[in-house]
């Protein structure tokens, strides 16, 4: 019988170290064609919760499911042969060219005509005149998408990608997002990490919101509706100065741009009529009236803490190099993750 669940389903995922838990009852599902985007401040356990995820390390307690398979010792090495990983950290041999390191993965995963899967994925990716230069010679974006490469070679149906477009320029980034809607157009569940609100709202079908445990996971507008609205927008026929200076003596705080009011209210339901009455009275033309959602920051600071939040935007930036030899250890034919990556806990 075909599996028609979620490609992704962790349940109760923990992991503790030492007495110290880092991930806590994590719970979530990634379905067919889908981007969620995993949400949190450092330290909140996204990065070992994509591990996890990924078969790479052991939950204390809880449990994955890929495709309707338990993520076990025994079932790891085939399901993880379905999944490709983009880590923090590039972790590629910098002694190595670019078509080199794709083409060690193409073989680890068994992936038919391996070369010319290595020659499609470079074109697709914009590499072909870096594709015999070492990595070690490459920018950090021309890096990433070296790494994307790497996550993408065996066309998997599963993508953990754990910032994928940190430090990216934005025409490398807008690059790397084309190609993962593309994955997603294609039926892949893909679910990224980001300390970015903006792309999170803008790439995501979903937002997973994490400090140790998860805190909320929904659609971005499904989010925002969580918070009273306290934004108020009114179009006018003009005159705003004179509106405006009116609305602020009702003792609120307005912006204006142009023919709007931008009123910042304490209850929308509640203050919306007594502002429109007043300004009417006093000959006002209001031609719309509509109140604004909370943004997804205002949502996200609700929920993590203003303190939290403030260290969300700050990238951990770790450099990651392969072997200097070139050569490949032992632990990569274990490993998704590259190089540097194979040995982290």
């Amino acid at each position: 019988m075909d599996y028609h669940g979620p490609v992704i389903s962790a349940k109760g995922l923990t992991r503790q170290f030492g007495g110290r838990t880092v991930v806590e009852n994590v719970t979530l599902d990634v379905e067919r064609s889908e981007i969620v985007a995993l949400l949190g401040p450092n330290g909140a356990g996204k990065t070992t919760t994509m591990r996890m995820l990924a078969g790479l390390m052991t939950p204390t307690r809880g449990s994955v499911v890929v495709d309707g398979v338990e993520l076990t010792p025994g079932s790891a090495g085939t399901l993880r042969g379905r999944m490709g990983f983009l880590t923090e950290s590039p972790g590629l041999w910098d002694r190595l060219t670019v078509r080199e390191n794709l083409a060690i993965y193409a073989d680890l995963y068994g992936t038919d005509r391996p070369a010319s899967r290595v020659e499609a994925l470079i074109e697709v990716l914009g590499l072909t005149s870096h594709a015999s230069a070492r990595t070690a010679e490459l920018s950090k974006g021309l890096r990433q998408k070296v790494a994307l490469g790497r996550a993408l070679v065996h066309d998997p149906d599963i993508l953990l990608l754990d910032e994928p477009l940190s430090g990216l320029d934005p025409e490398v980034s807008r690059s790397v997002r084309a190609l993962i809607h593309d994955r997603r157009s294609r039926g892949c569940a893909i679910l990224l990490s980001t300390h970015n609100l903006f792309e999170a709202e803008r790439d995501a079908d979903r937002i997973a919101i994490l400090r140790r445990t998860l805190v909320a996971v929904d659609r971005t507008q499904a989010l925002r509706a969580r918070l009273k609205p306290t934004l108020l927008t009114l179009e006018t026929d003009g005159a705003t100065a004179t509106w405006a200076e009116l609305v602020r003596g009702l003792g609120y705080a307005v912006e204006t741009i142009d023919s709007t009011l931008r009123i910042r209210t304490h209850d929308v339901t509640r203050d919306t009529p007594a502002i429109v009455r007043r300004l009417v009275e006093a000959g006002a033309s209001i031609l719309e009236v509509r109140p604004e959602l909370p943004h997804l920051e205002d949502v996200y600071l609700a929920l993590v803490g203003p303190a939290d939040a403030s260290s969300s935007n700050r990238t951990n930036n770790l450099s990651a190099n392969g072997p200097e030899d070139g050569r490949l250890p032992e632990t990569v034919t274990h490993s998704m993750a590259g190089p540097s990556e194979a040995g982290r806990s």
